[in-house]
């Protein structure tokens, strides 16, 4: 029988956390170890994940380009989501392919570094003429995110987006789980900021950031002009 005592009591200290404390429990025991997309490990905010599925159906891109890859749950989950709409293809880059898993005809797969030319100039060939929507998730490092948003921005298409995740980074001490390591001084939300204060044809659209717990702060980066 159900001891409704002891579950009222359990369920109401888990509705008590602090927005803070979700977020790092998620990163603790969630993000790395037990979310997956069609059996890929996907290291996502399942939050963010959502949105990225309305984004995509709201801009319908003919290509999306995902800086930073890992197991590919992220890239599968972006390629069943474009099946649905219809059309579309998945560029993944990512300078290694060890854990990478996913085989599907909406994923090309470019192995090399995001800042190397060849690969820009690999990935633009294959945008050429397309509505392009740009998802970083590689290397945090503020010179390392601002050096891929100065160069890939130039292929988001009017109306699409330039996502930088993990901003978050930036929010939290580098003494807690899910800040910024030593190594880190500055990451994605520090390059972000740097960007726009250049870059008058992108704008933060803050409608993506609704349910509040986003790994992405100031990460959904929309072409105006």
């Amino acid at each position: 029988m159900l001891d409704d005592t002891h579950t009222k009591k359990e369920y109401a200290d888990l509705f008590n956390m602090t927005v803070r404390e979700w977020l790092t429990l998620h990163h603790e025991k969630t993000r790395f170890n037990t979310m997956h997309w069609m059996g890929v490990t996907m290291i996502k905010n399942p939050l963010d994940a959502w949105i990225l599925g309305e984004i995509l159906y709201e801009v319908k891109p003919e290509r999306i380009i995902e800086i930073g890859s890992l197991t590919g749950g992220t890239t599968l989950y972006l390629a069943n989501l474009l099946d649905l709409i219809g059309s579309g293809l998945v560029i993944s880059i990512d300078l290694d392919r060890e854990r990478f898993v996913p085989k599907h005809k909406r994923i090309t797969a470019i192995t090399g570094d995001s800042h190397a030319q060849t690969t820009f100039e690999k990935t633009a060939d294959l945008c050429e003429g397309k509505t392009v929507l740009v998802i970083h998730d590689a290397d945090h490092h503020k010179k390392a995110v601002l050096e891929d948003l100065r160069a890939y921005s130039k292929l988001v298409t009017i109306g699409s987006y330039f996502i930088v995740e993990d901003g978050i980074l930036d929010l939290f001490a580098s003494t807690s789980l899910i800040g910024r390591s030593g190594a880190v001084e500055e990451g994605p939300l520090s390059a972000i900021e740097e960007f726009l204060l250049d870059n008058p044809h992108f704008q933060v659209d803050r409608r993506w950031e609704r349910y509040i717990i986003t790994y992405n702060p100031r990460g959904y980066l929309r072409k105006i002009q």
